[in-house]
């Protein structure tokens, strides 16, 4: 390396006396060096170490023409092979020779045998992946290819070892998510209820926001929609203790406003504990009621018997965590056919609009008086694009079910 890195050094030749084109001092060295930043800069464009392994043989059969490849360690899972080959594949030389090399101390290795043959170490430091093979037709490789080979391959090899330090976090990641991703509590029979749950971005599968259903005495529900601040893996751990408390108190069979009284002395008397939103109705099939609470969150609404939707007002107190408390509830006849919807700020709400136009989206939908509350739930995430939604979303529809009464039978055979 430090040979080739010693030719951008080389003064230019010397030419006839009284040339005025004489490149001035260092000209090259730039321009060398420009061209060495931007062929460095094609290897680990992303965190996908195929990807890196196929940049890197590009690279080099591209600045060698070469036939380049990559051949494992023969330690790692699966079988030893060529990989990412650039160029003739019918140059490569004997695989056991090149998986042997891949498995040794050399920094580098030619071989003859093969016509002019190398294979440069795929290592960072004390970590090894591999070798770079690459071989050609004409001429052996010169001084300054090897040392360029070895920079390339040193690069591609920091870059594999940032892809695997990535997927084993993401791993971790994705293992903690989904522990914390527990299922809501089962409704009373009573009750239809779906539930749908979309993060926001590629890799998250759970985060701040979060639906749970509560069975209670006599027949009734609780169901909830929550919001914590933030996103990701932090947001999903305060997520969970509020669900977790929430079962706590909710097993007291308190009314909502109370209930919500007690999580924000809880959640208060955490200084760490993010602040949270959060609805909570109670759903009384017997009587017909729905009793709703808010600490800082959007109303419920509500689908009629004839697919028309309107918003259910409630008191809105301070949001969970903040120890002010204030939270009133509000009452409201619920009819056998009719849909009550709870959900999040992420499914309606769009950066810049203002927050009452976005929930007039949402009661501008019409559906059909035969939909179930899944149908129902996929009407609404299709129709207010929550695919692509700017915050996470979390929704939830519930609806009594009819369970059939002495004489039902009856009345349908017209007796």
């Amino acid at each position: 390396m430090a040979r080739w890195l010693q030719s951008f050094r080389r003064p230019p030749t010397a030419g006839a006396v009284g040339r005025t084109n004489t490149p001035a001092p260092g000209t090259g060295v730039s321009s060398r060096l420009t061209a060495l930043r931007s062929t460095v800069a094609g290897i680990g464009t992303t965190l996908d170490e195929q990807t890196t392994c196929g940049e890197l043989t590009k690279v080099a059969a591209g600045h060698t023409g070469c036939t380049a490849a990559i051949v494992r360690r023969a330690s790692e899972e699966g079988e030893v092979e060529f990989e990412a080959v650039s160029g003739d594949h019918t140059l490569l030389p004997d695989l056991r020779w090149a998986a042997e090399v891949a498995c040794r101390a050399d920094s580098r290795v030619g071989h003859e045998r093969y016509g002019p043959a190398l294979c440069v170490p795929l290592a960072t430091g004390e970590d090894r992946y591999g070798v770079l093979v690459c071989v050609r037709r004409h001429g052996p490789f010169t001084p300054s290819e090897v040392d360029m080979l070895a920079l390339l391959a040193e690069r591609a090899a920091s870059h594999i070892r940032h892809a695997r330090e990535h997927d084993r976090m993401s791993r971790i990641v994705g293992d903690l998510q989904r522990a914390l991703l527990a299922e809501p509590g089962r409704p009373h029979p009573n009750l239809d209820v779906a539930i749908r749950y979309l993060p926001v971005g590629q890799r998250a599968l759970v985060g701040g926001d979060w639906c749970e259903t509560v069975r209670l005495h006599f027949g009734r529900t609780l169901l909830v929609v929550g919001d914590v601040m933030g996103h990701g893996l932090e947001a999903a751990v305060d997520m969970t203790a509020y669900r977790s408390a929430l079962r706590y108190i909710a097993s007291s069979d308190l009314p909502p406003h109370r209930v919500l009284r007690q999580l924000d002395d809880i959640a208060s008397s955490e200084s760490e504990r993010r602040p949270a939103t959060c609805l909570i109705a109670r759903v009384d099939p017997v009587r017909g009621q729905v009793t709703l609470a808010s600490a800082g969150h959007l109303p419920a609404a509500v689908i009629d018997g004839k697919g028309d939707t309107s918003l259910l007002p409630v008191p809105v107190g301070p949001p969970l965590g903040t120890g002010l408390g204030g939270y009133e509830p509000a009452t409201y006849h619920l009819e056998a056919d009719e849909t009550l919807l709870l959900f999040t700020d992420g499914l309606v709400e769009h950066r810049g609009e203002d927050i009452d136009e976005s929930l007039n989206r949402l009661a501008r939908l019409r559906f059909t008086a035969s939909e179930g509350v899944e149908t129902i739930l996929d009407t609404v995430l299709a129709n207010l694009d929550a695919r692509h939604a700017e915050d996470d979303v979390a929704v939830l529809a519930s609806r009594l079910r009819h369970r059939p009464q002495p004489g039902d039978e009856g009345a349908a055979l017209g007796m």
